[in-house]
């Protein structure tokens, strides 16, 4: 774990966006598409640590953008190159844009200053979605990566932020997998060795100090 310096000086509120991954209602909500996971972002506490990490953040004048996954009910678009794709066409709920499913879940809650960035294709909520942009225009050096899932969509996250330049913070009690036992394990002996790990609360710390000014 780093120290609290070396963590406060990465998680400058001026130069830090907060991420968070397919925490929509189709992916951890009560009626999920992947229940398995769902029921493991919810009693690890990995959502309501999300939750956590984004009142903080709209507190403390902290970007936040919510990364949601979704497709066109014709499927135009989606990407049907790899086992995954293909299988989520046949699951019973599907992200369909507009619908229920792809809404944020609760407990998070989105406010105006939010950007939600929608994606029809592919694994990475950073390649090809404008968000690599979006976070240049926005002044940002530290990404904080939150969300599901540990198995796909996060260590793509921070694979890609990584490689555009940007320092990142994961906090290892904010991201959910499974099985539950893989997270910690992929977080230790693949994440570390490219990002930052860190805990919610060590986290919240330093998203509430007070903003810099000038």
């Amino acid at each position: 774990m780093p120290s609290y310096e070396q963590l406060r000086e990465l998680l400058d509120p001026a130069r830090t966006v907060l991420l968070t991954v397919e925490c929509q209602q189709g992916v951890v909500g009560p009626d999920s598409a992947l229940p398995e996971l769902a029921r493991e972002a919810r009693s690890s506490g990995a959502l309501s640590n999300v939750a956590r990490l984004v009142a903080a953040a709209h507190e403390g004048g902290v970007q936040v953008i919510h990364a949601i996954a979704e497709r066109r009910p014709d499927g135009r678009g989606a990407s049907r190159n790899a086992r995954l794709f293909r299988a989520a066409e046949r699951l019973a709920v599907r992200q369909l844009a507009g619908s229920t499913a792809v809404r944020v879940a609760p407990p998070i809650e989105v406010t105006e200053e939010d950007l939600v960035v929608r994606r029809l294709h592919g694994l990475s909520p950073l390649h090809g979605t404008g968000v690599d942009a979006l976070l240049r225009n926005l002044g940002c050096r530290t990404l904080v990566v939150t969300g599901v899932s540990a198995n796909v969509a996060i260590p793509n996250a921070v694979f890609d932020a990584v490689n555009l330049g940007y320092e990142v913070v994961v906090p290892a009690d904010a991201v959910a997998g499974v099985p539950a036992e893989y997270t910690p394990a992929m977080i230790r002996h693949t994440l570390a060795l490219v990002a930052t790990v860190a805990t919610t609360d060590e986290v919240l710390g330093c998203l509430t100090r007070p903003r810099r000014r000038g």
